[in-house]
């Protein structure tokens, strides 16, 4: 997605080799506009694939599934990193391990809103080790839904992530692939390296 690798360039900064802080539009601070072109960038990605649920994970995949969902004229929903007291035991639940913020937790999904006659899109911000899309598939399986694939708004596909879900058989779709970055450049899978000071 042209857009979105252009956002990168100039609102995006590499803060090393493997950190890319995209606070000003994406996690933090978040343009809509650009929210809702990634939503239907993955609804066009997706829809011939008859999705009737999208699924993520709080809080940074939130805004790009509610965008996809509503592309797709579908609900969303979301797995849970802490349980709360409204959440009953009937649960789905995944162990998974926070790279940006070094913590494990579960995940966890009430098994009322996740059926086996699903056909499900995970969508999440990133896609780097895996980890949590990997806990995501994982509940998807254990509800015997159909999961149709995964959407990443980015990618580093310089981590593992892509083999591990592609290893499982999971179709990936990814906006903007990261190959390589440092401070000041960031290279875009086949596309020629950017600078950015």
């Amino acid at each position: 997605m042209k857009e979105l690798q252009e956002r990168i360039i100039r609102d995006g900064r590499a803060l090393s080799e493997t950190v890319l802080k995209v606070d000003a539009f994406l996690n933090h601070q978040v343009d809509a506009e650009l929210t809702m072109k990634i939503g239907q960038a993955f609804a066009d990605l997706f829809r011939s694939e008859k999705v009737t649920k999208v699924l993520t994970v709080e809080a940074s995949g939130i805004h790009f599934a509610l965008a996809t969902a509503y592309a797709l004229g579908v609900p969303f929903v979301y797995a849970k990193k802490k349980k709360a007291v409204t959440l009953s035991d009937d649960v789905y639940s995944a162990p998974v391990y926070s790279f940006t913020r070094k913590e494990n937790y579960q995940i966890s999904i009430a098994k009322q809103y996740l059926s086996a006659e699903e056909r499900v899109l995970i969508v999440d911000d990133f896609l780097a080790t895996g980890a949590a899309l990997v806990g995501l598939t994982q509940i998807v399986a254990d509800a015997g839904a159909h999961l149709v694939g995964v959407g990443a708004v980015v990618e580093k596909s310089f981590q593992e992530g892509r083999g591990l879900l592609e290893k499982a058989g999971v179709r990936v779709e990814s906006l903007a692939r990261i190959k390589s970055m440092k401070p000041g450049e960031i290279h875009f899978v086949e596309t020629t390296p950017v600078h950015t000071s």
